[in-house]
């Protein structure tokens, strides 16, 4: 009787056979793990969609009417916007202090999407031919930080001494010297332009991506692995290449997501005083100098490219929050 009341003791409550078998999980590497976080911040996927939008519209909007970015017509001076189905709700219907301007000049069959200036330039084709300037900065400070930061802060932090010290003493005399102030040398010595914005960006665009850099090659040099690379004979092209560079590479897509806003504006900054593109070439600046001169009499002039030079930096912040939070999650719950 005791073995009998012993053998119930156990019991089998679950019988379903697939609750009885181990689960195996597949293994996700780094940098899917970094994706699907990505993903999954709605702010960083809203940026870059509109950063495609408006890279497409960069290089599409310019062919979708028979105007150039200089082309003038004179009995088309300060045409407020005008589009074609809108205007039949009452908006961009060419309409200026209640009167339609377009009919008033006789201009039935004609339309501009941002309206034109006052030299009778179509505004549509001007904002997103000066858009692809900014597209150019924004690439361009990608590249700078990626080659010369990068490289400039991992031969500085790994080979230290007195190449390091040397090496520091020159990007103090660099930032040292305001940036606005390289703009105009470069201008003295060549024409203001792309040229002399893109020079600018050369020599002091990749200062704190290098310090960055630096920083993190400073504090991992001296840990166990890079130690144990050492010992197995690994040169130090190798060492920075192989065992740094990747430990550091989520910082540097960071950074250079959050260099590229200020390029833009930068850019934008220097047309607006008159130091980066001239009329009758168009960039952002350029624009919004143009309109900001008659803003109160004709404000349709300057919206156009105040609102893409507000989207470009909003959608490449939005970008680079959402890498931040991707690679380093725990900094979001700090």
């Amino acid at each position: 009787m005791a073995q009998l009341q012993q053998a119930y003791q156990f019991e089998r409550i679950l019988t379903s056979d697939r609750v009885q078998h181990d689960v195996v999980y597949e293994g996700i590497s780094f940098w899917k793990e970094v994706f699907l976080r990505f993903r999954e911040n709605r702010g960083a996927v809203i940026g870059i969609i509109l950063i495609i939008f408006v890279s497409f519209m960069a290089f599409v909007g310019p062919y979708m009417n028979a105007h150039t970015y200089k082309s003038k017509v004179d009995s088309h001076i300060n045409l407020p916007p005008r589009v074609p189905g809108l205007e039949q709700l009452g908006i961009l219907d060419g309409e200026r202090n209640g009167k339609n301007v377009y009919e008033d000049k006789g201009l039935t069959d004609i339309y501009y999407w941002f309206g034109t200036d006052n030299l009778g330039r179509d505004l549509w084709t001007r904002t997103w031919v000066g858009t692809r300037v900014s597209i150019y900065i924004a690439l361009l400070a990608v590249v700078i930080d990626m080659f010369i930061g990068m490289g400039y802060g991992l031969i500085s932090g790994y080979i230290g001494g007195s190449l390091d010290l040397a090496m520091q003493r020159f990007i103090e005399i660099l930032s040292g010297i305001p940036n606005l102030v390289i703009v105009t040398l470069f201008v003295i010595v060549l024409n203001p332009g792309i040229l002399s914005i893109s020079l600018a960006l050369v020599i002091t665009g990749w200062i704190g991506m290098s310090r960055v850099v630096r920083s993190q090659v400073l504090k991992l040099k001296e840990l166990d692995f890079i130690l144990a690379s050492k010992t197995m004979g690994a040169s130090t092209s190798t060492l920075i290449l192989q065992d740094l560079l990747p430990n550091i590479f989520g910082q540097v897509i960071i950074m250079s997501m959050f260099s590229v806003p200020n390029a833009i504006f930068y850019e934008s900054f220097l047309a607006f005083i008159g130091l980066g593109l001239q009329p009758p070439l168009a960039s952002l600046g350029v624009l919004i100098n143009d309109g900001y001169k008659s803003i109160l009499v004709y404000p349709h002039i300057i919206l156009p490219p105040v609102m893409v030079l507000a989207l470009l930096m909003l959608s490449f912040n939005l970008v680079a929050d959402g890498l931040r939070d991707a690679f380093d999650p725990k900094m979001k719950q700090q």
